[in-house]
């Protein structure tokens, strides 16, 4: 996948909102006002996304194009190479990312079960879940 594949992606997914608070070369994905994913477009053979912390562990084992985010919380990031990986593990760690960010960072609780209400009518789940 190149970056403007995951860019459709990532919009993609319901209520998404994509901004540039860090200046014009970095590109911020959000859901409810948390950002869930991030590219740097001097480095746009990457992605950052948040992950479990088991799971991002598990993760860079298992894949060497996966690695601890740059300037990003590392145990909490990773960067996917996305010119390495599959378009099925990138879309995973992705809907992981939206979905992870919305149960545990969107705030009021209202909103956070209104957005997880929408994002499951709409027939997104975490499948990385299943995985560890």
């Amino acid at each position: 996948m190149d970056i403007l594949e995951i860019r459709e992606f990532v919009i993609s997914l319901p209520m998404v909102e994509e901004c540039q608070p860090f200046g014009d070369d970095v590109v911020v994905y959000k859901v409810g006002g948390r950002m869930f994913c991030c590219c740097m477009l001097p480095r746009s053979e990457y992605i950052a996304v948040k992950c479990h912390p088991d799971r991002a562990i598990q993760l860079r084992d298992e894949f060497s194009a996966v690695t601890p985010a740059y300037h990003f919380n590392k145990k909490h990031w990773n960067d996917l190479l996305v010119t390495l990986l599959p378009p099925d593990v990138i879309k995973r760690e992705i809907i992981h990312s939206y979905i992870l960010v919305i149960r545990s960072n969107v705030t009021p609780k209202a909103l956070r079960q209104e957005l997880l209400d929408i994002a499951a009518e709409a027939g997104i789940r975490d499948t990385a879940e299943l995985v560890l």
